[in-house]
């Protein structure tokens, strides 16, 4: 039988090591909002202040947590923070990072009262015949892929259209690009076809990072000194490598090409690679990396393949943690609930690097109960075993910070004098 206890004080002591490794530089009250919060999250499996408060066991009333939580999230998110958590996901990632960039939607169709709410797209309803539009807020992500594989964000901002003084989505787009500049000095990043527009391509060239893009339809493209549709070039040819690769969960076989090309945007060299086989319409990526070998062909075409990685992290993001079932209204407040999210979500990245023997991520997966033994993204069942192993917990994180012994002084007394 498993020593539940045991696993539990284990998994409590690694989410408040984690949790300190971010707020180290905050005062003792946002470390101990930080270690809350991201228990809370984690044991509860959902971003709802009450159900929180329910997995903290303090003794105080409940409405007077909630507001304590809303109060904390009122302020923002810390700058000393954001840069703990950029600084400990750095080290998770190999030394040729790969940055997804992707832009999903968060809908609230009977919000009335959360700031600045717009119209966007729903993804989840949307299909290629028709589009469902939804009140909500637009978010971008950028996620690096860690060691073993897993997507972890460096950025993530919600955004409206409605807000004072907005002017695109771009802005925040080239905001995260900026970020895994800064970060990682210099990158690979991954864009499905909503990314092929010439600023994209400029402001790449600009931070000197390198890409796969995929094209759409009515992208041109200089060929032998003239101006060719990429269909047309498409259609030319014929895919000559062949490999088997994973798509849309089956194995299937692919056909490949590529032809040097120049981009709108530039007149620099890039490669057009060609992907056949996989869809009714051959697939087109564009990307300055230098193509000498057929090794290095196949590499782009799993670069973009593995772009389900951040889709299913966005998927991840909603379904373990109930996403689009917050309760605050204002911006700033839900720009710092998605930041303590994203925390949850690394520190699931965090588990899924350590190695498969780990006592604690053994326990954690055993607790989950999989029905399949292997799979490829092990968040939920990660997310899963930690709520589960939680669920014995008595108390919450707060006992762990023990206050400060004050000096004892020696009390004083008046003397009379006769």
């Amino acid at each position: 039988m498993s020593n539940f206890t045991t696993n539990t004080y284990t998994l409590k002591r690694e989410i408040l090591n984690f949790s300190n490794k971010i707020s180290k530089e905050l005062p003792k009250p946002d470390r101990k909002f930080i270690a809350d919060i991201t228990y809370g999250m984690l044991a509860s499996n959902s971003c709802l202040l009450t159900d929180i408060s329910d997995q903290l066991h303090e003794d105080s009333k409940k409405v007077n947590i909630v507001e304590r939580l809303t109060r904390h999230l009122d302020n923002g998110i810390p700058k000393k923070a954001l840069t703990s958590y950029l600084r400990n996901v750095r080290k998770w990632i190999p030394d040729n990072p790969v940055i997804h960039i992707d832009d999903s939607d968060v809908v609230k169709p009977y919000g009335h009262k959360f700031e600045d709410i717009g119209i966007v797209r729903d993804g989840s309803k949307s299909g290629n015949s028709k589009n469902v539009y939804e009140k909500g807020y637009h978010v971008t992500e950028a996620c690096a892929i860690t060691k073993s594989n897993h997507p972890v964000s460096i950025y993530s901002k919600i955004h409206s259209s409605l807000q004072k003084n907005y002017t695109s989505a771009n802005t925040f787009t080239f905001e995260a690009m900026k970020r895994g500049k800064d970060l990682f000095g210099k990158a690979t990043f991954v864009m499905d076809r909503g990314y092929d527009d010439n600023k994209m391509f400029l402001k790449l060239d600009e931070l000197e990072q390198d890409y796969v893009i995929r094209l759409t339809a009515k992208r041109k493209l200089f060929f032998h000194n003239k101006w060719v549709a990429a269909t047309q070039l498409r259609n030319m040819r014929k895919g000559k490598i062949k490999t088997p690769v994973c798509y849309h969960g089956k194995e299937r076989d692919a056909y490949l090409s590529h032809v040097k090309v120049q981009i709108t945007a530039s007149k620099k060299d890039i490669y057009l690679v060609l992907v056949y086989g996989l869809s009714d319409n051959p697939m087109m990526l564009a990307t300055n990396k230098p193509l000498k070998s057929k090794e290095d062909v196949l590499s782009i075409a799993r670069l973009y393949f593995s772009r389900w990685r951040i889709e299913e992290y966005f998927r991840a993001k909603k379904q373990v943690f109930q996403f689009e079932n917050f309760r605050v209204r204002k911006l700033k407040s839900i720009n710092s609930l998605n930041f303590y999210i994203t925390v949850c979500m690394a520190f699931l990245s965090l588990i899924s690097l350590k190695s498969d023997d780990s006592t604690l991520k053994s326990s954690i997966i055993k607790k989950a109960d999989p029905i399949k033994e292997r799979v490829r993204f092990f968040y939920y069942r990660l997310a899963k075993g930690i709520s589960g192993i939680l669920s014995y917990a008595k108390e919450g994180v707060r006992l762990w910070f023990k206050p400060k012994p004050r000096p004892r002084y020696r009390q004083l007394f008046i003397k009379l004098i006769y």
